[in-house]
């Protein structure tokens, strides 16, 4: 989960370079981008979570 982290960050920001020239575009993007892959995971997570314990 760790590495998880540092990740979403890099992504984030180099995706957010790609849509935006100006720094704070960038960072606006890359804090919604990052929260959108937090949750995403999480739910994720959650699915399988609940899947495996009722195996």
């Amino acid at each position: 989960m760790w590495h998880a982290l540092p990740l979403i960050v890099i992504i984030s920001l180099v995706y957010g370079a790609t849509r935006h020239e100006l720094m704070r575009p960038i960072l606006e993007h890359a804090i919604r981008f990052g929260w959108w892959m937090i949750c995403f995971m999480l739910i994720l997570f959650v699915i399988i979570f609940i899947a495996s314990r009722n195996l």
